[in-house]
């Protein structure tokens, strides 16, 4: 899938992604930054991830193309590591509501709060 349309919606702080297939997502900048792809949040392997908190503020200040395959957002905390594919953005929009649910779950297992760190 390619995108056709990509529109960062600053109020709202929402990523707004359509592509070929006629798919169209809506993706928050939180939960951008807790999928995100980068080493310092899925760790190098499996198990290895580390559980983002208080992120719920973020904001994305910067999306800078790369080549054709990506996106890499900057993130008001700093965080400008990840290299979304195209592949990848499709794959949580698509899975949003499920990878949001587990994202909550784990945080209530471990007694940690999107608000605070």
């Amino acid at each position: 899938m390619l995108p056709i349309d990509l529109t960062l919606h600053e109020a709202t702080q929402r990523l707004e992604i359509a592509f070929d297939d006629g798919q169209r997502f809506m993706l928050s900048a939180e939960f951008l930054r807790v999928h995100s792809p980068s080493a310092e949040v899925q760790g190098h392997g499996p198990g290895q991830e580390t559980l983002q908190v208080g992120k719920a503020g973020v904001r994305i200040t910067a999306l800078e193309p790369v080549g054709h395959y990506a996106l890499r957002p900057s993130f008001s905390d700093g965080h400008d590591t990840g290299l979304f594919s195209w592949d990848y953005l499709y794959r949580l929009g698509r899975d949003q509501q499920r990878l949001w649910a587990e994202y909550e779950d784990k945080l209530r297992a471990a007694g940690a709060s999107r608000h605070t760190v």
